[in-house]
């Protein structure tokens, strides 16, 4: 069972904390090892009068109770200096409880300017002093928990209470944004409305209901929603006599009163005016975006002269569920990228090469005598496909595609980039996958020079918002991630990105004002611009090449990553790698916050003869067959999934040596995820191999023909023989061998 929740270390302020629940929240803040500022004005429930009084008392409880606490006097128009009690006291601010107020209640009629105004610089007005003043140290920090105070009546409105519900409500669209804002530097920020005796509520309240509403019932809430491990972030509750409960907008599916080319008419919403208030099967919109992509889809629609009605989630999940499921297959149209050695040299210039590392002039230099592309750079050509915009004329994929994140990248090249060329790149959305809080589409990407195929990507793009249809979760289409070894890296390379790296990779072809313009950034929720995730991308694809491909293009297989975290330029990005046979399992991290931004990542290389040799060499005593077929299991864990669609066979293979036979090996693909065992097939097998240690090796290595081994006596074959032809499949294409 978990163990108490704790506030050791962690630094509490809370404002109006002279009584009540103010006094409350201090009190047990203080008793699971806070240190607390109790901030207290002194004045009554209507803002008048002030005095120490208050605040003392509760510091004074406080440290009768061995805890630390300092009491500040201010008045939170005055946030800085309440702030700064906090810093001066205990060197840090981590905690902000918006608790102080005020009430001048009268009916709205009867509320004068001097009502209006001092509730609102109390509540509104002083909740946004005091947590500005907080806000840039707790982003220092990479932490803070952030409260702010509303109401029942500022939810639902109450009679004589106009400017108090207008001030609480504020503070909820208040809260909404700092938690955008806030949630990147781990700064979370949750609204409640409680319900609880106080100096506020003495003279409202009966004593017997005062008593059922203590204030201790609601600083649970508190406490667990300023804890470190609490995740809740943008979040209301109503809370009091020991009950919580959520709360969340909800809106009707709504109808369209407009026709394409018609105006408007008040008829026309009287007419519709039961399904407009219709709350049957409403919508529940979480963001700003989930909210006006409605509007978009209602454009897109009314434009094309569909009739649906006001969301798109107003559709079953079996309608939803069968419009992504008629994308699946849909082709993109073609698109063609012509290159010269000056977009292979920008593109290496983008992801770092440079002359101080000689060993990177084949990549920025023309003249050099052995000037290659660098292997990466295959994914530019095929980006188009995504960045064209088609996808978002893709029939039934009506979905935001303004909430689009890039989630993972696959490439594999067959051959090495030509060193200038012309690629032709077919796209294909080959699988859509819902993950509940966002919707997956798999985008396959081939590229042509003429008819040859020279390279393959698998775009993974996750769209925020639009998952939740009842889709499947998984794909067996998906080019796989794969955890790295659990062991320290073999080796780290460490990169610093120059502040114009962003500036200088968009001219590749990703022109996203993200990577450029602050104040599109943002919006985004980023401080400042952030760097493309291919260039880190590109970054670690050639510090594996240059530490296990000696730079070697023709050494470059396939390279899959998932983008975990943003990058920004300046940073240092430290790429930490583990050999695994040809396989090259690497994570990169900032090295300046230690935060792993392209995980469970891996190059494949091809190996060389001279590789295997030195492998064979090495065991002396163990069939070299062996190391072959232990290549061949890891990579079955690896694709087994994709390998047991494309082939369905099983294969026994006999390793003879001397004449006798000295090996049994069954490669399953047909059942399960695949497999590969010593010993003969658990059922029947498929086809049957028999040969000789040798003359395996001979095959494996390309110096025998299989044709010719067969045909010479040398390889015997018992049952579905034209199987064998998927056997290249194995030992080519998946083996790396």
């Amino acid at each position: 069972m978990d163990g108490p929740l704790r506030f050791d270390g962690r630094v509490v302020l809370v404002t109006g904390a002279g009584g009540g629940l103010g006094r409350a929240y201090a009190l047990a803040f203080a008793e699971r090892g806070a240190s607390v500022v109790v901030n207290d004005l002194g004045g009554d429930f209507r803002g008048m009068g002030k005095s120490s009084s208050a605040a003392d008392k509760v510091v004074e409880e406080i440290r009768k109770k061995g805890g630390k606490a300092v009491a500040n006097y201010d008045s939170v128009e005055a946030g800085e200096k309440v702030v700064k009690t906090a810093l001066d006291a205990f060197g840090r601010i981590d905690v902000v409880v918006n608790n102080a107020g005020i009430l001048r209640d009268r009916s709205f009629v009867r509320t004068s300017d001097e009502d209006w105004d001092i509730v609102h610089k109390v509540h509104l007005r002083g909740s946004f002093l005091v947590t500005r003043a907080a806000w840039d140290h707790m982003k220092k920090q990479k932490f803070g928990r952030i409260i702010m105070t509303s109401s029942a009546s500022g939810i639902y409105g109450n009679f004589g209470q106009a400017n108090y519900s207008a001030a609480k409500l504020g503070l909820l669209g208040l809260s909404k944004t700092l938690a955008i804002e806030g949630l990147k530097s781990n700064i979370h920020c949750n609204t409640i409305a409680p319900a609880a005796g106080s100096r506020m509520t003495q003279t409202v309240m009966p004593q017997d209901l005062l008593d059922a509403l203590k204030p201790d019932y609601v600083a649970p809430l508190v406490l667990w929603l300023c804890h470190d491990s609490c995740e809740e972030n943008g979040s209301l509750f109503e809370v009091g006599a020991g009950w919580i409960g959520k709360l969340r907008w909800e809106r009707t599916l709504g109808a369209i009163v407009r026709q394409k080319n018609q105006p408007v008419t008040p008829e026309a919403v009287k007419a519709n005016w039961s399904k407009i208030c219709d709350f049957d099967n409403a919508t529940k919109p979480q963001t700003v975006q989930e909210s006006t992509a409605s509007m978009i889809e209602v454009l897109h629609k009314i434009d094309s002269q569909e009739d649906i009605s006001m969301n798109r989630t107003s559709h079953t999940v079996s309608d939803t569920t069968s419009r992504l499921d008629r994308a699946i297959g849909y082709k993109l149209p073609q698109q063609t990228f012509s290159y010269t050695e000056l977009e292979a040299i920008m593109y290496a210039l983008g992801v770092g090469a440079s002359i101080k590392n000689p060993e990177n002039l084949k990549f920025v230099y023309e003249g050099s005598s052995d000037f290659s592309c660098l292997p990466t750079f295959g994914i530019i050509p095929a980006q188009k496909s995504m960045m064209s915009g088609a996808l978002a004329e893709v029939p039934g994929l009506n979905i935001n595609f303004a909430k689009l994140l890039h989630g993972e990248q696959y490439l594999e090249l067959y051959k090495p980039l030509p060193r200038t060329g012309q690629l032709t790149s077919e796209a294909v959305i080959v699988d859509i996958l819902d993950k509940g809080s966002g919707l997956v589409i798999l985008l396959d990407v081939y590229s042509y020079s003429g008819k040859e195929l020279i390279c393959f990507n698998q775009f993974s793009v996750f769209i925020v918002g639009s998952g939740g249809f009842g889709g499947k979760k998984t794909s067996n289409k998906a080019k796989v991630t794969v955890p790295p070894p659990k062991r320290p890296p073999d080796v780290v390379l460490e990169d610093t990105t120059s502040l114009n790296q962003a500036v200088l990779y968009r001219l590749s072809g990703d022109w996203n004002p993200l990577h450029i313009d602050p104040s599109f950034a943002s919006l985004g929720g980023f401080e400042k611009p952030i760097l493309h995730g291919l260039c880190s991308l590109g970054f670690s694809a050639r510090h594996v090449l240059q530490q296990f491909g000696n730079n070697d293009v023709s050494r470059f297989k396939a390279i899959k990553a998932r983008f975990a975290k943003p990058v920004y330029p300046g940073q240092t990005l430290s790429t930490e790698m583990w050999k695994e046979g040809n396989r090259i399992h690497f994570q990169t991290k900032v090295q300046e916050t230690g935060d792993i931004v392209l995980s469970n990542a891996y190059v494949d290389l091809v190996p060389t003869s001279d590789d295997l040799s030195a492998k064979i060499s090495s065991k002396d005593g163990v069939l070299r067959s062996t190391l072959v077929f232990e290549e061949i299991g890891c990579r079955i864990k690896d694709v087994g999934k994709e390998l047991v669609k494309k082939v369905n066979a099983v294969f026994e293979w006999n390793i003879t040596k001397h004449g006798k036979t000295a090996a049994r090996w069954t490669i399953d693909l047909k059942n399960g995820s695949g497999e590969l065992y010593q010993g003969p097939a658990r059922g029947s097998a498929d086809t049957v191999f028999t040969l000789s240690d040798e003359d395996f090796m001979e095959v494996v290595m390309g110096k025998l023909n299989p044709q010719k081994a067969f045909f010479s006596g040398k390889l015997r074959v018992k049952g579905n023989i034209m199987l064998s032809q998927k056997l290249e499949m194995i030992l080519k294409d998946y083996a790396k061998l």
